[in-house]
């Protein structure tokens, strides 16, 4: 007698790195992504927020730090982190492994915004004066500027996020593929310090920090057997 059922955990098809989800995969993303978008905005808004009224400056930077020179092209790299949150249900390919990976970035930004107020920082680098490219470049640089705000720095949270997704599609990925999702994060870390976004320590942070989540939060509830039969 034939049976048509869906792949299982650790059947050949599930253990592809890549493939299309189905609906419901794609309706938990949608559903976690909105989750996570505005739990973000409300840690990262408000802790911003209660800096900007504080004056104390807790210096993080490296004397040396101030001779890094900036590379405006280094934000094309650094904008490659809402790739990696795109590829999220084509590469992991279940509702519970997604939610799993949500709750794993929602754990990272409470503790970063712990981490904000408890070391209230903001950049140190000489002001560029001018911009050399006025096309897609500047405009992909004032942009991400908006979206960094001005005080959150330690830990990265765009490092920590980066690399909890590389950490997390690399349990799914060949050793040539982790190697190139490493290779990934590297450049992503590289690229907050080249555009001048943040300082050594903040990105060296946010990569403990992202590893940390990966393997507290994300590892346990991905492999979970607990909860309703639409997780699975």
């Amino acid at each position: 007698m034939l049976r048509s059922s869906s792949p299982s955990a650790g059947s050949p098809i599930d253990d592809r790195f890549w493939g299309w989800p189905d609906r419901r995969t794609l309706r938990t993303f949608a559903w976690v992504g909105l989750a996570g978008a505005c739990w973000f905005a409300l840690i990262y808004g408000g802790t911003d927020f209660v800096t900007s009224r504080r004056t104390l400056r807790v210096p993080i930077h490296f004397e040396a730090e101030l001779q890094i020179p900036f590379v405006p092209l280094a934000v094309w790299v650094y904008m490659t982190m809402y790739a990696l949150f795109l590829m999220a249900p084509f590469v992991l390919r279940s509702p519970r492994r997604l939610m799993a990976l949500g709750t794993t970035h929602a754990a990272i930004v409470l503790v970063a915004g712990v981490g904000f107020l408890l070391v209230p920082a903001e950049l140190v680098y000489p002001q560029t004066i001018g911009f050399p490219d006025r096309g897609a470049t500047d405009t992909l640089y004032r942009f991400a500027d908006w979206l960094n705000l001005d005080y959150n720095l330690l830990p990265s949270l765009h490092v920590a996020l980066s690399v909890s997704c590389v950490a997390v599609y690399g349990r799914r990925a060949k050793p040539t593929g982790r190697v190139l999702l490493g290779g990934w994060a590297i450049t992503v870390a590289l690229s907050t310090i080249f555009t001048h976004f943040h300082h050594v320590l903040d990105a060296v942070s946010g990569v403990a920090l992202g590893v940390a989540g990966a393997r507290v939060v994300y590892g346990p509830m991905a492999a979970s057997q607990a909860g309703p039969q639409w997780l699975r």
